[in-house]
């Protein structure tokens, strides 16, 4: 018994430690593969502490409750444990074996109990969790939905199986040692320990060899099973998800939200003004990803997470993060064969590899070589061109990844050479690109039109708004008020503009607009693809702003649209752009602490607040609006059920905006449902697109009788000027004339 347990234990060992290490070998050399990136090694104090946070800690992870608590216990039961398996190869030779220094040491041994048990535990939830939540029961709204069910399931076969003989070999060792009372070592197993202890000596060894070789058996299982799957991520993940986490975009654990990175070639920024004949514009191939992107696509453990959060996904489009991820992962290893050989195109199509580099690798992978990355399904494409344009870049997918996958990034790549190589996007947003380049706004409208808002203001309420360099100098303001092309131009946002320039006037801000001089940040261009219109704009309005703001006392700019927000305050800087930026939201709560606005009329009713994506998620802004909102008498807020980190996107993001909705339900129908299922008054959130989104989905449902008359859509700046405006007093005439009529 004892000579079959050694042998079998130690040859299966050999096949899967040497299949493990070749595998994990084999992973390197693919993720090599991928294009330079930068800034991912720098600060590498910092990065071991948030790696150990996130892993350790399980700060992502445990934001999910339970899941959280009980993937903890399994994720550390495997590192914990591995002891155990170093203990089990000594009781193949003797029963009585403990490791030295720790076999029988009391807090190992209760440490060793406790995680035995927990582990066990710990699984059983999740298995739970995963049947209650299975696609059988909820279909699409299932995270599980696409995920690679029979993976999961051995997984989850070896974890329970190997906790199990983990217990049931404390039993054994303790009816062996003769344990015949509680003790803390065996204070989870005694029952078992009690159990065995009517044994002969010889029969409790050679249970003990037995198993003592099935653990090891299953150990060795899963090692063999996902040494021949590079794409089992279910598993993988347990290993890359240190890396994945180690070298993500941000050293002080941020997620990979807010700034886009700039389109690089070779891991250099590309220069468009002089780009070089050799570089590539987005990715086309998936050897054009960074290195971060392969090593991303590996550790995706398909946990659904960003699925189900996604707005896209929840609302019956193609696009699911998650199998998006998947879909990546499952090509750039089918076809790693052949680029490890040396092959690859070049941007006409030339292969590059020579007949002999391709000798022998497979004919699978020679096919997979000549996929397209984005096709239809006619087409034999990757990824198809509907599931690339569903995105609305609004990071819930980022914000809720536990192992830090960069899927924006990922998209807006795919798209940069779509549009800018293959001018294949949806028509609609041709019309926007065309604005943009010859107006400097995305509805293409005269740049005089941006200066209307302000002779609106004055003509209903005499408050003239100072124009930088001709109504007020440089060096007498504190903010530059950055009005947007949303704010300036679309009529619903005017009325948000119009309101917090009032506030700015009754709360004496010295301010000024740029004016004619405005032009778009260029937000919408790059989320779409379009870097080149993007840049044009980008290096136009810095220059603006660095000769409007040269003789201000800072060069602080505030604005009412998180998009330019986030493009001004995150991506300006990597066109040498430095501002101080804050959205009107932090400014009006900061005007409020100072005192300098005052909400004393009532604003009645019941308001339900929406967190723009690029405010909240992107930025993390959640606060200031909702602070304002409390400071307003009369009003009660109530939130949806999806708010702050788990906010749902209004559809407008990603150049959404400027795309027809043309597959499932319209996002932002979606949003609104939630909300109307508050029964809320007025619907209030902090951008722009946002309020346009709104309006239009509470104008259709009040057409259809799916919505009260007199629901408004409101930014909370207009809450605000509501209490802060108080009524006019009646003339001296009305008075006397109502004293007469009594």
């Amino acid at each position: 018994m004892q000579l079959a347990a050694i042998v079998i234990s130690l040859v299966i060992s050999v096949i899967g430690f040497a299949l493990l290490g070749r595998t994990a070998a084999y992973i390197f050399s693919f993720v090599k593969l991928g294009q330079p990136v930068r800034g991912r090694t720098s600060e590498a104090g910092k990065r071991l502490g948030t790696m150990l946070t996130e892993t350790v800690g399980h700060t992502r992870m445990l934001r999910w409750g339970i899941v959280g608590a009980a993937h903890w216990f399994v994720m550390v039961g495997f590192g914990a444990l591995f002891l155990t398996l170093v203990n089990a190869y000594g009781q193949l030779f003797s029963p009585e074996f403990a490791l030295w220094g720790l076999g029988h040491w009391d807090v190992f041994e209760v440490f060793s109990e406790f995680m035995g048990l927990m582990t066990i535990v710990g699984i059983l939830v999740l298995i739970a969790i995963r049947q209650l939540t299975h696609p059988r029961r909820a279909g699409r709204k299932s995270r599980f939905a696409g995920s690679n069910f029979g993976q999961a399931y051995f997984v989850e076969f070896v974890v329970g199986s190997v906790g199990v003989c983990i217990m049931l070999l404390r039993g054994l060792e303790g009816a062996l040692a003769g344990v015949d009372a509680y003790e803390p070592g065996y204070w989870v197993s005694y029952p078992l320990v009690s159990a065995f202890g009517g044994l002969s000596e010889g029969s409790l060894e050679n249970l003990i060899y037995l198993v003592a070789t099935i653990k090891i058996v299953i150990s060795m299982a899963w090692a063999i099973t996902i040494g021949l799957n590079p794409t089992m991520g279910v598993a993988w993940h347990r290993f890359l998800a240190f890396f994945n986490i180690y070298f993500k975009r941000n050293a002080d654990g941020a997620v990979a939200l807010g700034a886009l990175q700039p389109m690089t070639s070779g891991g250099e920024v590309i220069d468009f003004e002089d780009p070089k004949d050799d570089a590539v514009f987005g990715v086309s191939q998936i050897e054009h990803f960074s290195w971060k992107g392969l090593l991303d696509f590996s550790t995706c453990t398909e946990c659904g997470r960003c699925q189900s959060q996604c707005p896209a996904w929840n609302t019956g489009k193609p696009l699911s993060p998650k199998l998006l991820i998947m879909s990546l992962r499952e090509h750039a290893y089918a076809k790693a064969p052949y680029l490890l050989a040396g092959g690859g195109k070049d941007e006409e199509g030339n292969e590059k590899a020579t007949p002999e580099q391709l000798a022998k690798v497979p004919a699978a992978a020679l096919a997979e070589a000549e996929r397209p990355l984005i096709g239809t399904a006619e087409e034999n494409g990757v990824i198809d061109p509907d599931v690339l344009w569903s995105c609305t870049t609004c990071g819930a997918c980022v914000e809720q990844c536990p192992v830090d996958i960069e899927h924006v990034d990922h998209i807006v790549d795919m798209r940069r050479y779509q549009v800018l190589i293959e001018s294949a996007f949806p028509s609609e947003a041709a019309t926007m690109l065309k604005g943009l380049e010859n107006k400097g706004n995305p509805w293409g409208v005269a740049t005089k039109a941006r200066l209307d808002w302000v002779k609106e203001l004055k003509k209903a309420t005499g408050i003239e708004v100072p124009i930088v360099g001709q109504d007020i100098e440089p060096a007498e303001l504190e903010y530059l008020y950055w009005v947007g092309c949303a704010g300036a131009l679309a009529d619903g946002p005017k009325k948000t503009t119009k309101a917090f320039a009032e506030l700015l006037d009754i709360a004496g801000v010295k301010y000024g607009i740029l004016g004619k001089e405005e032009s778009c940040t260029g937000d919408s261009a790059r989320r779409l693809g379009s870097e080149v219109v993007f840049q044009m704009l980008a290096a136009q309005n810095v220059e603006t702003l660095n000769a409007a703001l040269e003789d201000a006392p800072k060069k602080r700019i505030v604005t009412t649209c998180p998009h330019c927000f986030n493009t001004l305050a995150n991506e300006y800087p990597q066109l040498e752009g430095h501002f101080e930026v804050i959205h009107h939201t932090q400014l009006l709560q900061h005007l409020l602490d100072e005192g300098r606005l005052l909400p004393v009329g009532p604003v009645d009713g019941l308001v339900t607040y929406h967190d723009p994506c690029y405010l909240g998620r992107h930025n993390k802004i959640y606060t200031p609006p909702r602070e304002i909102i409390a400071r307003v008498p009369g009003l009660r807020n109530e939130e949806m059920h999806r708010h702050k980190e788990r906010g749902f996107c209004c559809g407008a993001g990603g150049a959404r905006m400027w795309m027809e909705e043309r597959i499932g339900k319209r996002i932002n129908n979606e949003r609104m449902d939630e909300a109307l299922s508050l029964n809320p008054d007025i619907v209030s959130t902090a951008c722009p697109f946002c309020l346009v989104m709104f309006t239009d989905s509470i104008n259709a449902k009040k057409q259809a009788g799916e919505a009260k008359e007199d629901l408004r859509v409101v930014d909370v700046a207009q809450l605000l000027l509501q209490s802060v405006k108080l009524p006019e007093p009646p003339a001296a005439e009305e008075v006397l004339e109502d004293a007469e009529a009594k």
